[in-house]
């Protein structure tokens, strides 16, 4: 096994002002030790409450969003957990907070996913709300996709400037999408 430098990794992770980062496949108990983690972290910085809430919220958002993505695709099943695993990186930039996260996706769903991100860099804060408002409203249709949806307005909401996202291809079927929202 390769020597892990653990000095130079908590080295790199002060510099980048990471406060909180987990590799691996997310479960609900997962999600919420680090929900727990958060809010404890969150607690002990100079923050303000709104801002604590936010980065809480767009955690749970992009978390559950992998999860439930994972559970879908049934990766659990499959040999390898490469395709279960995800990061969350919670880090400071200056005056904000930057939640991202990143998973392996199926090529044929990259598209759609990247497409509802876009369609939301445009819109702004009274735009985004009358978006959440209408797809509230909107009913839910048995084996229509929907994820991404509500909770990533929600996310463009809670988020100082545009979500955006990045996409590394991984191989001929597979990419890994990555999603960040700056609060």
């Amino acid at each position: 096994m390769t020597q892990i430098d653990l000095f130079s990794m908590r080295k790199d992770f002060s510099q980048n002002e990471i406060m909180i980062c987990f590799n691996g496949p997310f479960s609900r108990s997962i999600i919420e030790e680090l929900g727990h983690a958060i809010k404890r972290y969150m607690e002990a910085e100079p923050a303000e409450k709104s801002a604590m809430t936010d980065v809480f919220a767009i955690f749970v958002e992009q978390t559950q969003n992998i999860r439930n993505y994972a559970a879908a695709k049934a990766c659990l099943e499959k040999d390898n957990q490469y395709w279960c695993s995800a990061i969350v990186v919670i880090a400071k930039d200056g005056g904000h907070y930057l939640v991202t996260s990143g998973n392996v996706v199926e090529n044929a769903d990259l598209a759609g996913l990247v497409r509802k991100v876009d369609s939301l860099k445009d819109l702004d804060k009274a735009a985004l709300k009358a978006l959440y408002k209408e797809q509230l409203r909107k009913p839910r249709q048995e084996g229509v996709d929907t994820g991404a949806g509500l909770g990533l307005i929600d996310m463009a909401r809670k988020s100082s400037g545009p979500i955006t996202c990045a996409v590394q291809p991984v191989d001929e079927n597979h990419s890994f999408f990555s999603l960040k929202a700056v609060i």
